[in-house]
C-alpha cells in the first residue's frame, strides 16, 4: 500500500481538551498538503477548520456526544446539526453505551437515528466503545447502527480506554458486510498498525499519528 492511499484513508486527528487555534491551523495544513481524507475536530473548531480547507477536497469531520456518548438524543441530533451549519461534512457520533447494556435497543437505535436523520447527507460514523463491550455487545451495536441508517461504525473514542485491534475490526466487518464501513481509531502509531487494519477491514482510520503513519516512522508515544 502506497502512502497516498494510505493517506486518503486517514482521518488526521486532533481531539485533545487543550488544542489551540494555532494548532488547528496547523493540522488543516498538513492535512491539505498530504491529502487526507479528513480532519477530526473537536465541534468549537469545525468552523476554523473549515475556513483553512473551503477550497481543499480535505472534508471537515467532527464528534458529537463526544466522549462519553450519554447525552440525550435531542441533544446530539443538535449538536449534529449546529456542525454541519459550521462546514462539517462528516459526524462521528458515540453511541448510549449504557442503553446498549441495559437491552434496550429501541433506544440504542432511535439514538442513533435522531443524529443520522438530522444531517441528511452527511456522513454519520457510530463508535460503539469496543473496549466497553463483550463481542456479542460489538456485533449488537454494529447491527443496529445499520438498521439506523449509519454509514459507518468505528471502534472507540480513545478517552475511555483500549483502541482498535485487527480482531476487532474483522468482527465488525463480518458483522456489517457491504453495507457499512468501519472505521478504527484509538492507538493507532505506526504504519505497520495502520496497514493490519485496514487489511483486517477498516476502510478509514482515526490517529494523531497520521504523519508519521504515511512517513513510516517508528511507533510513536501514546495519543489518539
Amino acid at each position: 500500500m502506497t502512502s497516498e492511499q494510505l493517506a486518503a484513508m486517514i482521518d488526521h486527528t486532533q481531539l485533545k481538551p487543550a488544542a489551540t487555534h494555532d494548532e488547528i491551523v496547523r493540522l488543516c495544513q498538513e492535512a491539505a498538503a498530504h491529502r487526507f481524507a479528513t480532519v477530526c475536530v473537536a465541534p468549537c473548531w469545525v468552523k476554523a477548520a473549515w475556513t483553512v480547507l473551503q477550497t481543499s477536497p480535505v472534508r471537515v469531520c467532527t464528534v458529537v456526544g463526544f466522549p462519553m456518548g450519554y447525552q440525550s438524543s435531542s441533544g446530539k441530533a443538535h449538536e449534529a446539526r449546529l456542525a454541519v451549519n459550521a462546514g462539517a461534512e462528516e459526524i462521528d457520533m458515540v453511541l448510549n453505551v449504557g442503553f446498549l447494556k441495559s437491552g434496550d435497543q429501541q433506544a440504542v437505535r432511535d439514538d442513533i437515528a435522531a443524529a443520522v436523520q438530522a444531517v441528511p447527507g452527511h456522513t454519520v460514523k457510530v463508535i460503539i466503545e469496543t473496549a466497553l463491550l463483550t463481542d456479542e455487545e460489538k456485533v449488537l451495536a454494529c447491527q443496529l447502527a445499520g438498521q439506523a441508517g449509519a454509514h459507518f461504525v468505528k471502534t472507540c473514542t480513545g478517552f475511555n480506554g483500549g483502541g482498535a485491534t485487527v480482531e476487532d475490526i474483522a468482527l465488525m466487518k463480518r458483522t456489517v458486510g457491504d453495507g457499512m464501513a468501519v472505521k478504527a481509531s484509538g492507538g493507532i502509531r505506526s504504519r505497520e498498525k495502520a496497514i493490519a487494519l485496514v487489511e483486517a477491514g477498516a476502510t478509514r482510520l482515526g490517529t494523531s499519528a497520521s504523519l508519521a503513519i504515511i512517513e513510516g516512522k517508528p511507533e510513536q508515544p501514546p495519543g489518539y
